[in-house]
């Protein structure tokens, strides 16, 4: 049984974090592979910091339902992207997991400026939290995720394992949700350093 008063919750003081953090992710990745010769997401109106074009409907349900989601990936040609293409859709996978971690420390900076008394205070700091998360997870090397996609840039003979991977990737991250590995990897890695950004915040 669905509980009501944690999902609207999730609506009021959680979407608008999960909003800014999924956009810069896939505007970034639009981004980059612009930049290095790829107009595809740029024509298919994704380069932008609007969140409609980036959301996935199925996804942002189960995200606010089930606590699992995803966003509309961006589309990237590769045969469109200059020089290395391996070493280029790293750069663009990369891009993704690097602009969550620069909102979080945005957030940051802004929780310090306005203080932990501000009306903005139980928005701000889903905002740090979403984005660590978002940036964290999609750095795991499990196809399609962009961590897969790193590691093949970094280690190209891994790139034919990691491609026979993906067709089992949706079943490989539910088994890491579920055995509570991801669960592992918050308690660990992920809520440490939310915390420590929180200090920093303080501290200021």
């Amino acid at each position: 049984m669905f509980d009501i008063a944690a999902i609207l919750e999730r609506l009021v003081f959680w979407m608008p974090a999960v909003l800014v953090g999924l956009t810069f992710h896939e505007y970034s990745h639009g981004w980059v592979a612009y930049k290095l010769g790829d107009p595809t997401a740029k024509h298919a109106g994704r380069l932008t910091l609007n969140p409609i074009p980036h959301i996935d409907p199925v996804g942002m349900l189960l995200l606010f339902v089930a606590g699992f989601g995803w966003a509309k990936p961006v589309p990237v040609n590769p045969y469109n992207i200059r020089g290395d293409q391996l070493k280029g859709l790293m750069l663009v996978s990369l891009a993704g997991p690097a602009s969550n971690v620069v909102v979080a420390l945005a957030g940051t900076v802004v929780l310090a400026f306005v203080g932990f008394n501000s009306v903005l205070t139980p928005l701000l700091s889903p905002v740090i939290l979403v984005n660590l998360i978002l940036a964290f997870f999609n750095l795991l090397p499990v196809p399609p995720l962009d961590g897969s996609k790193i590691l093949a840039g970094l280690f190209p003979g891994a790139r034919g394992l990691l491609q026979s991977l993906e067709q089992y990737g949706l079943i490989i991250l539910l088994v890491l949700v579920f055995s509570g590995a991801i669960g592992a990897l918050f308690r660990l890695v992920i809520h440490p350093i939310y915390v420590f950004l929180l200090q920093l915040a303080i501290g200021f």
